[in-house]
């Protein structure tokens, strides 16, 4: 049964904030897979990294059977697109970057000379006429480093091409949310790493490869987990990401399903997955009573399942999604007995995989 027990532990929780706190935006996310290689060392065999930065730990690295378990490493940021003559700067989006809660942040501006502070600046509100009044938008949103020209802005050593994060950190709301920027999806490499925390700890290795995967640059068109699948070339891929909690104010749950943070892991019904492999993820649910929802995602899930699923010749895939509040902003939430539950049925989902069992579609 799912124990009311907590499997977080102080150096886990550590971690977390360490880890979440830390920017990897989309292409730059070196530090953050060093943060997660540490953490991980203890419970795996070997690494496995690749040209733009996956990270893979790697447990019975021998073995022919692989079994994957996967979330992505990346943050979604901006780049620093044009400077103006008086030191102003506009910028594109790196990833699904929100521009309607852009204005009055934070941000940091990252340079080879180290990071520069600004702020999303926007005119006051006594000075906008209310019948022609502008929304934000991703052309018209500007970051204000305190420059008075373009000359300054590039002393800082600030130009075209410089990514902009926001410094947003890590905390516990009402005791059991967890909200920070980046949740999406640094939170599923905190995920599978515990997992193999588990195996290590339970001493029961599994008796196949068992890979546990970063990727890098999902917010972009899921190009890392692309790039890592086609050389592991497993058999079974296990991908874990967040999803909507759609009972927050302004969502259409007739369109997107219902979905609540708090009520469990949410396993993902769709082309990419495979059936076998995701009622077998169901029965250990029901085998251990954890608590979980269901979500319809079609025609495609929009996370790194659809890569793993149609590399190669096929790779058996599926999705256990976390439910989270306020995707793509500063403040996400998510619960902490779901990021617990989601732990428990990847390790009881993949503790029960059977070595060469190919989840024929035919069974």
């Amino acid at each position: 049964m799912a124990s009311d027990k907590s499997i977080l532990t102080e150096d886990s929780m550590d971690f977390l904030e360490r880890y979440l706190n830390n920017a990897a935006p989309t292409g730059y996310e070196s530090g953050g897979q060093k943060l997660w290689m540490d953490y991980l060392r203890p419970y795996v065999d070997e690494f496995i990294t690749d040209t733009y930065g996956s990270a893979v730990g790697v447990i019975n690295p021998d073995a022919e059977y692989k079994v994957v378990i996967e979330g992505h490493a990346d943050e979604i940021s901006w780049y620093v697109n044009h400077i103006t003559d008086n030191g102003l700067i506009y910028v594109i989006r790196n990833g699904g970057s929100d521009h309607q809660i852009a204005t009055s942040k934070r941000v940091n501006v990252h340079t080879d000379k180290g990071l520069v502070e600004g702020v999303f600046g926007w005119p006051a509100i006594h000075t906008r006429n209310p019948a022609k009044e502008k929304a934000p938008l991703k052309d018209n949103i500007f970051v204000d480093v305190g420059a008075k020209d373009k000359a300054e802005v590039e002393a800082m050593g600030v130009h075209p091409g410089c990514v902009i994060t926001y410094p947003d950190e890590f905390f516990v709301l009402n005791g059991d949310k967890f909200v920070c920027r980046a949740i999406d999806n640094r939170i599923g490499g905190f995920m599978v790493a515990e997992v193999a925390r588990l195996f290590h700890e339970s001493g029961k290795r599994p008796d196949f490869g068992l890979y546990v995967v970063n990727s890098v640059q999902e917010e972009v068109g899921l190009k890392g987990a692309g790039m890592i699948a086609e050389r592991l070339r497993p058999d079974v891929a296990i991908v874990t990401d967040v999803t909507h909690d759609t009972t927050t104010p302004m969502i259409d749950q007739k369109a997107h399903g219902t979905t609540r943070i708090g009520e469990g892991p949410v396993i993902a019904y769709a082309p990419a997955v495979q059936n076998r492999l995701r009622e077998h993820i169901v029965a250990a649910a029901q085998r251990r009573e954890i608590p979980f929802q269901r979500q319809a995602r079609a025609p495609a899930t929009g996370t790194d399942t659809d890569a793993f699923a149609y590399s190669h010749q096929g790779v058996a895939s599926a999705l256990i999604a976390l439910s989270l509040r306020y995707m793509h902003t500063t403040v996400e939430m998510v619960h902490r007995q779901d990021v617990e539950n989601v732990i428990r049925l990847i390790h009881e989902s993949v503790k029960t995989i059977e070595t060469g069992h190919r989840f024929s579609y035919f069974d």
